[in-house]
């Protein structure tokens, strides 16, 4: 293969080897095999070509103007000598393929079928032209060098290792695929064991100083001892960056003798690697990959189960073992990686968190640590953890971390990612981070936002996705160099206790991520759906000492109203009245049938105040009694049976008593027990609907003496009748004659002999 850099200079000697090898004179030997006729031959196939060309377009857009760049072209490269003189016409065959091309796009009749074959004709001419170009490539390069710099040269021969690629896929039956082919990039598919020594010998061209950096090899089966050759050649061309995708290795794993001197790659990326000999000695296999004297190397996806520690002092700074089956015996007491900065061991199968810390502990230099979707687990040990010290930024998501990992984390961490792992609380006193900046501990089951005593540098807290139904209101202030707060995505019960955070997002100055999308309410169910700054609730309902004090003095209010309205009302009084009744009711129904009597033994019963009593019994009592119709008076003297209570006898009297005979003054109001007999009086007139009771106005009362207790006395005197005592003797007779007459009713005998005995008793 031809040289991607145009003709060597000074110490490297004039003669150039071909693919084939061989040195000036073999090469022409082998073109005069190729070509027996020589000029006349490359002649001969040139008309050819002009005459199927010509036969196949057909058209006068085409006929001319393409016909005669590529007779032209031919006639450019008929010999070497001629073809030097002019190195500016190398341009000339993609001259060929854009002017047919234009040509092509002014066609309007049989499109679709002349474009197909005017492209397979054209192809055809770059192939012819690849041909030419191969057979003379010595010549043309010798002869260009003694009138062009090298820089220059190297800038018109770019295209060169494509050309080559398909010449030699073209002459030699190589069945890889192309994917890219630059200057610096080259990109082949599908190696397999019947290419891949095509294969080296084409990435052998690319010594140290060429211009090819990247390499991409995918989809490639081939033996171990292949695989290793196309490493130990690209290790020692100009490759920097090799990539290797979807690889399976296809014998057994032996020992390998890897050169590992002089190399310019910088990176190397694995990904899919298939190591299908099952039994093997792991130093054969990892020792290749270990000791290799590179900055950066990823092994992704490859189930692989183990790296060995470098032999020597390493100049990894980053590694990336992505998606493999690494578990804790990884790196264990491994001092050799003093310039690692990245370790990406993410989706593998850690499970000890303080094992991990043991193996960064000789990792001087390391910055970054990913050990997301492990099985981590730290349930708190006697031996504390050893991270290294320069560990700033630590992933440790997707494990299953609880509480009990906070007392196994570097000091010096500046971001921590605990993202999805079962982490409920985070204990205070326990971590000391003092330079930790942002924490990650979304996904969890946090039930409040975790406070910041332990973390006083914290600038960037994620807590979404937890159970967090009232987060804290006082969390900025606990933590006052917080900047940005995602909170977002948690059940939030909008209650009373929220109030407190809406309000902080107020104040915050939009420090609340993802506010107001990311935060709804959850709780209760009648305010599903709705965020949290369309909740609101009036203060009273809020603030509970608030509450209780207008509950008390609403409750002190209406104690005082109704304590003065008992008061005014005397409604105590009234109380203990209803409560003596009941009770006379209560032993009256317990009393034997005989007991009670008949019901009416009296014409009425007198109410008035001792000191109306020499009225009663000089006037009322003889009056009434004496005489024709003589009346049978209940008074309380006379009457009333000794050994019961005084309300009761009250009670008893007015209830066998026919009517009741009320004799107001000044002094009636002013007695205790005549407000009594007023109550039950009143009470039975309501109980019975009847109409008994008879008011006798000895002396007027004032309005202002009538207690206001004595609210009914009011009403029965606005409403009833009652006879006033004259005092005009004159006018006593009509008085007496219209108070017989209002209590006139004819009582039954058994009544009248009842009467006789209860006076006999009562005397």
């Amino acid at each position: 293969m031809a040289a991607p850099h145009g003709p060597r200079r000074g110490g490297r000697g004039g003669a150039r080897r071909d693919p084939a090898g061989g040195a000036g004179p073999e090469r022409r030997a082998r073109l005069q095999q190729r070509f027996p006729q020589g000029r006349r031959h490359l002649r001969v196939r040139a008309e050819a070509e002009k005459g199927e060309f010509h036969r196949i377009i057909g058209y006068a857009e085409l006929k001319g103007t393409c016909r005669d760049q590529r007779i032209q072209l031919l006639a450019l490269r008929r010999t070497p000598q001629e073809s030097h003189h002019d190195w500016n016409k190398d341009g000339q065959l993609r001259k060929v393929l854009s002017t047919c091309k234009e040509r092509e796009n002014s066609m309007t009749l049989n499109t679709s079928f002349l474009r197909n074959v005017f492209l397979y004709k054209c192809l055809f001419a770059l192939t012819f032209w690849n041909h030419v170009s191969l057979s003379v490539e010595d010549e043309l390069f010798t002869s260009v060098s003694n009138n062009f710099q090298e820089d220059v040269s190297n800038k018109k021969i770019t295209s060169l290792p494509l050309l080559y690629t398909k010449s030699y896929q073209s002459e030699a039956n190589v069945d890889w695929i192309v994917i890219q082919n630059t200057t610096e990039s080259l990109s082949l598919s599908e190696i397999t064991n019947h290419n891949v020594k095509k294969l080296i010998t084409l990435l052998s061209n690319f010594r140290q100083g060429s211009r090819l950096t990247n390499l991409t090899l995918t989809n490639v089966s081939v033996d171990w001892k292949n695989l290793m050759e196309i490493f130990q050649t690209v290790w020692h061309s100009s490759v920097e960056y090799f990539n290797a995708n979807n690889v399976t290795q296809l014998s057994d794993v032996e020992s390998y003798d890897f050169d590992y001197s002089g190399t310019s790659m910088k990176a190397l990326t694995m990904k899919k690697i298939i190591i299908t000999d099952m039994y093997f000695t792991q130093d054969h296999l990892y020792k290749i990959f270990a000791n290799m004297k590179i900055t950066d190397m990823t092994i992704a996806d490859s189930e692989m189960i183990h790296m060995l520690c470098p032999s020597s002092k390493s100049p990894f700074r980053y590694l990336n073992f992505l998606k493999n089956d690494l578990t804790d015996f990884l790196f264990q007491k491994c001092d050799n990686l003093l310039q690692l900065e990245t370790l990406i061991l993410q989706k593998n199968k850690f499970e000890s968190l303080r094992k991990v810390s043991f193996m960064t502990s000789g990792m001087k230099s390391l910055k970054y640590l990913d050990m997301s979707n492990n099985l981590l687990r730290h349930d708190g040990a006697d031996v504390p953890c050893q991270w290294a010290e320069s560990l700033t930024e630590l992933d440790l998501s997707s494990n299953q971390l609880v509480d009990a990992v906070f007392e196994c984390l570097p000091v010096n961490v500046k971001k921590l990612s605990l993202q999805n792992n079962q982490i409920s609380n985070v204990p205070s006193g326990v971590a000391e981070l003092k330079s930790l900046e942002e924490l990650n501990l979304a996904s969890n089951r946090l039930a409040d936002l975790p406070g910041c005593s332990g973390f006083t540098s914290l600038q960037f807290l994620n807590v979404e996705m937890n159970s967090i139904l009232t987060p804290s209101a006082d969390f900025f202030q606990s933590c006052p160099r917080v900047r940005e707060l995602q909170a977002g995505h948690n059940p939030f019960k909008c209650s009373c206790e929220l109030q407190a955070f809406i309000r902080l997002e107020r104040r915050s100055g939009g420090k609340l991520f993802g506010w107001p999308a990311a935060y709804v309410c959850e709780y209760p169910e009648g305010l599903r759906g709705t965020e949290l700054k369309d909740f609101h609730l009036s203060l009273l309902a809020c603030n509970t000492t608030l509450l209780l004090v207008t509950a008390l003095l609403l409750t002190l209010l209406l104690v005082a109203a109704v304590a003065f309205l008992c008061i005014y009302l005397d409604v105590p009084w009234y109380v203990r009245m209803t409560w003596q009744w009941t009770q006379t009711k209560r032993r009256a129904w317990h009393n034997p049938p005989g007991d009670q009597g008949a019901m009416l033994q009296f014409h009425a019963f007198i109410s008035y105040s001792e000191r109306d009593s020499l009225w009663v019994k000089n006037e009322l009592i003889p009056n009434l009694e004496r005489g024709e119709g003589c009346v049978q008076l209940c008074q309380h003297e006379r009457n009333f049976i000794p050994g019961k209570s005084i309300v009761e006898n009250i009670i008893n009297c007015i209830e066998k008593s026919y009517k009741s005979i009320f004799v107001l003054s000044p002094n009636f109001v002013q007695s205790e027990w005549c407000h009594y007999e007023l109550y039950f009086a009143h009470h039975k007139l309501f109980s019975e609907n009847s109409n008994s009771l008879i008011l006798i106005l000895l002396e007027p009362i004032p309005p202002y003496l009538i207690p206001a207790r004595y609210h009914k006395l009011k009403a029965l005197m606005a409403k009833r009748t009652y006879m006033e005592w004259p005092k005009e003797r004159s006018k006593r007779a009509l008085f007496w004659a219209n108070l017989r007459a209002a209590i006139n009713i004819n009582l039954p005998k058994a009544d009248e002999n009842l009467y006789d005995e209860t006076d006999q008793e009562s005397f």
